[in-house]
This record gives structure tokens, C-alpha cells and sequence, in this order.
């Protein structure tokens, strides 16, 4: 049997009539940057996440160096980041001359741990960008309260997390600004890049959507230095067709990761597995309990195994996709030697790199998939 790590031709499937009527409007338009698509789907993103405002931008990685850009994180300041996670995190801080500032994770979450927190704070320190990995949210409540007792805002890094909630509150109303990506990848993904930036602060929004045009406002009268972080209109319209789906998808995901809980359960403790093969080594799905009122939206189904490169090779010859997320913690990356971190810093994240395996989880998966790719996982003679 051959299991995808993601088939977007599946979904394309089911929802093709209503994606190329969103084309066929704005190639009626001949309107293809940013307007009333773009308009609407910031309308309509708002109101999904709960937040009085949203930006949409290009990316994700631009919706993170826009917001950092407007709460004028420069050269000498400090942003403090879990280790493990995408680039972009790290990356738009130093792109603006900020310090990546590091603080590892939770190993139930891979989320950023706010007992370690305090320790990274210094005088130098602008904002606080947790990172709600693989689609369920950091522990926001420890979070903010150190932030709150600083006066440090928050930056959500929600790249991964749309439709997720933390303790029944939605992603991207968490902290001061959520930066959200809609890479095709994700579960709401569009035909190429598009990003997305909700807040419940009008001024901060007012300054962010003047940002992605270069500063300017009205057009050709620039009030400071931005870029161009323009969202393009067809991919707003792909979005919009999109959007009415998301919940179902969600739901979809939620039941195979429960499928999974249940299938994976028992090789964790060693015992005589679901799958007819007594295995030992323990094969962890982190995210099976939300706080009280959270919701995961599995972004990425991802279990643990110390012999993860064995059992990629074992499921790759099973015909399963897989996918590590992250094979290299930031701080080890070659990019950011000058922060002079070397391994043993960061232990729950360099563990991480070795470890972790995402496996498929998208909604489109059958009874029988599933049950396939976790037999092959207890199958494994690790």
C-alpha cells in the first residue's frame, strides 16, 4: 500500500468546482493584487480566529518580519524563540539585526517552556515569539504572565496552529499579534505562499497593513520603510473557497490522530501491540491531551522513536511518506555560529532532532491507511 505524507490532489478533488469558480472571478477582475478577494478573506479570517483585525500578507515568514518590523525590533535587541521550529523564527530576527535569544522546549509538546522562561529575559529583550508547534498552542497562560509582569508583548507564532485554541480561546488572540502561514502544506493552504496577521490592536494593525506596501499611505507617500508584503488576489480567492472546509478538515485530522492514539497505544508500553507484534520501543504521539478546553488541529501527526532514521527507512520500504520536523535545532545551525551555542545547550531540543517523526495524518486518509501505517510502525524491530 502506498500512504502519502500528504495528498493535496485528494482534496483538490472534492472541493474543485468552488475553487475554480474563485479563479475564474478574479481572472473576471483582472484585479491580482491585493482588493476586495484580499478584503474579504481578512474579513473572514478575522472572524474565524475571534480578533477584531487582520493583515494578510505574502507568508508566513513575511506576516513574522512585518510584525517585528512595526514594534521596531532592530540591531541590540533580543527576541526570545524555542530552539525547534521553523526557520523563519529565528530567521526574521536576525534578518532585522536582532538576537535570536533561545529557550528550549517541553518534550510532550515540543512547545517552548515557560519555566525557562524567566532566565532569558534581559534588558535588552523586545518581545517574546512562542511557537505553537504542529498545530497545538504553547502554554500561553505562563507565557503571558511573564510577559505581563515585564512588559514584553508576545508575538504568536500560529505559522502551523489556525483553528487551534488554548483553554477555549483561538490561536492568534493569545497574545498582542499572531502571525498565521497558509503554505499548501498547512490546513488551510493555499496555491503558493500567503500569510496572515490578526490583532485586536487597531493602531498596530492600522501600521502593519501601511508596512506591507512600503510604508505608504496614500500610494507613492511613504511614512517609514517597508516592503512589499502584498498578498495577490488569487491566492485570497483559493483561500476564501477554502475556508467554509476548514472545520470539517480539522475534524478529519482529530479523528485519525485519535485513530492513532488508539493503535499506537500499546507499543509505548512495550506490551503486545494492536498490530499482533510485541515491540519495546516506545513510539510517542505528544499531542493526545490538550490542556482543558484546547484543541490540537494536527498540522503534523509526529511521533518519537531513538531509532527514528531505522524506522524511516522501515517505512519508507512500507511505501508510508514521512517527514522529520526538524532534523537541526536553530541554534546548532551553521547560520547562527555567531551565538556561539554548541550542543548540550538546549537538551529536550537536540533529543527532538533525533527523535521525531511525522507520519501522514491528512483528512483525506482511509480506515485502512491508517491501520496500515501504524502496523508497519509496530512491525518495526527496533
Amino acid at each position: 500500500m502506498k500512504v502519502p505524507l500528504l495528498d493535496l490532489k485528494a482534496q483538490f478533488a472534492a472541493i474543485e468546482p468552488q475553487v475554480r469558480a474563485a479563479i475564474d472571478r478574479v481572472l473576471a477582475s483582472q484585479q491580482f493584487i491585493m482588493g476586495p478577494e484580499v478584503a474579504a478573506l481578512e474579513r473572514e479570517v478575522a472572524a474565524y480566529c475571534g480578533a477584531r483585525h487582520a493583515v494578510a500578507v505574502s507568508s508566513g515568514t513575511d506576516a513574522i518580519l512585518c510584525v517585528l518590523m512595526c514594534l521596531d525590533i532592530g540591531p541590540d535587541d533580543e527576541v526570545i524563540i524555542p530552539p525547534f521550529t521553523f526557520f523563519s523564527t529565528a530567521g526574521c530576527v536576525a534578518r532585522l539585526g536582532a538576537r535570536p535569544v533561545f529557550v528550549d522546549i517541553e518534550p510532550r509538546t515540543f512547545n517552548m517552556d515557560p519555566g525557562k522562561l524567566e532566565a532569558a529575559i534581559t534588558p535588552r529583550t523586545k518581545a517574546i515569539m512562542p511557537v505553537h508547534l504542529f498545530g497545538q498552542c504553547a502554554d500561553m497562560d505562563a507565557i503571558c504572565g511573564v510577559a505581563d509582569r515585564r512588559g514584553i508583548p508576545v508575538i504568536e507564532d500560529a505559522a502551523q496552529a489556525v483553528g487551534a485554541t488554548y483553554k477555549g480561546r483561538p490561536a492568534g488572540t493569545l497574545g498582542r499579534v499572531a502571525c498565521f502561514s497558509f503554505f499548501p502544506s498547512k490546513n488551510l493552504g493555499a496555491y503558493g505562499d500567503a500569510g496572515m496577521i490578526v490583532t485586536d490592536d487597531a493602531e498596530l494593525a492600522e501600521r502593519l497593513a501601511v508596512c506591507r506596501l512600503h510604508g505608504s499611505k496614500p500610494k507613492y507617500h511613504h511614512h517609514f520603510i517597508g516592503a512589499n508584503f502584498r498578498l495577490d488576489a488569487l491566492q485570497a480567492a483559493i483561500l476564501r473557497a477554502k475556508l467554509p472546509h476548514l472545520e470539517r478538515w480539522h475534524e478529519a485530522r482529530r479523528r485519525n490522530a485519535a485513530r492513532y492514539d488508539e493503535l499506537l497505544a500499546a507499543p509505548c508500553g512495550g506490551v503486545e501491540s494492536p498490530c499482533g507484534s510485541a515491540v519495546t520501543t516506545p513510539y510517542i504521539a505528544p499531542y493526545n491531551r490538550p490542556p482543558a478546553g484546547g484543541r490540537s488541529i494536527y498540522n503534523q501527526y509526529v511521533i518519537r522513536s531513538p531509532d527514528r532514521d531505522g524506522l524511516q527507512k522501515h517505512l519508507t520500504e512500507c511505501g508510508i511518506g514521512t517527514e522529520i520536523y526538524y532534523p537541526i535545532s536553530l541554534h546548532l545551525q551553521k547560520c547562527f555560529a555567531y551565538l556561539v551555542h554548541r550542543e548540550g545547550d538546549f537538551p529536550e531540543s537536540e533529543r527532538a532532532q533525533h527523535e521525531v517523526l511525522a507520519i501522514p495524518i491528512y483528512p483525506e486518509l482511509t480506515d485502512e491507511q491508517i491501520t496500515y501505517v501504524a502496523r508497519c510502525i509496530c512491525e518495526y524491530p527496533a
